[in-house]
């Protein structure tokens, strides 16, 4: 017993050394919502008040970890919350530069894996439905302005959403944009090598036929949105470009290597010019996976043996790390903080 108080107190003291280091405070919890069969796995990164003991998040074979203090106290005050939704096969702690980087300008950053479009869990057919999508941020933000662990300290008046790729479109839905199914049909018979129809099509998908894809998810206690690489830009439906939340940052990673079903810029679809007050901003040289985490010295390597998607690719010149800082502050900028 005495040797187990002797490597708590241990413990506890490389904590407190490390405090200088101002990681993010970090947490897991499962999400019961209506909508879903299963809890939804979630987390939360919020600016710490102490130390607890420094762990690694978003560990594996490809991705570099990003270091954060286990459920520590939250800082005081009231911060700003930032719903975060990852893209197409892709999970919410292998963004933790982005998530850790946000709570160093102060935010508390909420984000769920999105059953059926996650890591190990990526269908077509159940990645088509951007309504489950939305109401996956919509339930978690029902679930931390309940808890009273957390609630105190969130500002409820500077609520933001950022999205990447197929979470750029959830977020768009989440501001109050809509898209047609049978828009992104047409476009996907026309164009079927398309990298917003390439994966659908692969499971048999007709965009039309499924309600979630063309529904109403607008949340509005969102005030602020940054959207990343969206999927599906040229299939909103252009009646609800108007009413969407005034303000929106869209991001375009790239420029002769930025993916043509993304751009949201004007040789692309000009999403940007056609949301109210729109801010859009340009970061290269990159490409669209230069948004994913930093990757260990044998990712590239094993993403080719297995042949999978070159997520550890970069375009000559590109220093990804670079790019992440300056996605950081792009997207701070954009949610006020």
């Amino acid at each position: 017993m005495k040797r187990l108080a002797l490597l708590s107190m241990l413990a506890l003291a490389h904590a407190g050394s490390v405090a200088a280091d101002m990681l993010p405070g970090y947490d897991r919890f499962d999400l019961k919502a209506d909508h879903r069969a299963r809890p939804i796995a979630a987390s939360i990164w919020y600016p710490a008040a102490n130390a607890t003991y420094r762990a690694p998040v978003g560990d594996g074979p490809i991705f570099d970890p990003t270091f954060a203090f286990i459920g520590p106290a939250i800082a005081k005050g009231a911060h700003p919350l930032v719903l975060l939704s990852h893209g197409s096969g892709g999970n919410a702690d292998s963004l933790g530069w982005l998530t850790s980087g946000l709570v160093a300008n102060g935010a508390m950053v909420l984000a769920v894996n999105h059953p059926g479009s996650t890591s190990g869990d990526s269908s077509p057919r159940r990645s088509v439905d951007l309504e489950a999508r939305a109401n996956d941020l919509t339930a978690a933000l029902d679930m931390i302005l309940a808890d009273s662990a957390f609630a105190p300290f969130i500002d409820q008046d500077r609520i933001g959403v950022v999205g990447f790729s197929l979470g750029g479109a959830t977020a768009l839905g989440l501001a109050g944009v809509r898209f047609d199914g049978a828009t992104q049909d047409a476009r996907c018979s026309n164009s079927p090598e398309a990298a917003d129809c390439v994966f659908f099509r692969l499971g048999g998908v007709r965009f039309a036929n499924d309600p979630g894809f063309g529904a109403e998810a607008r949340d509005p206690r969102i005030s602020r949105a940054v959207i990343v690489d969206p999927g599906f830009g040229s299939a909103v439906v252009p009646d609800t470009l108007q009413g969407a939340l005034a303000g929106i940052t869209l991001i375009n990673l790239g420029d002769i290597d930025r993916l043509g079903a993304a751009d949201v810029g004007p040789n692309g679809n000009n999403l940007a010019s056609r949301l109210p007050d729109a801010s859009y901003v340009e970061i290269a040289p990159a490409n669209h996976f230069t948004f994913l985490g930093t990757c260990k010295p044998r990712a590239a390597a094993l993403l080719e043996e297995a042949k999978d998607d070159p997520i550890c690719t970069d375009p000559e010149g590109t220093d990804r790390a670079a790019v992440h800082l300056q996605l950081i502050e792009a997207i701070a900028s954009g949610l006020g903080l």
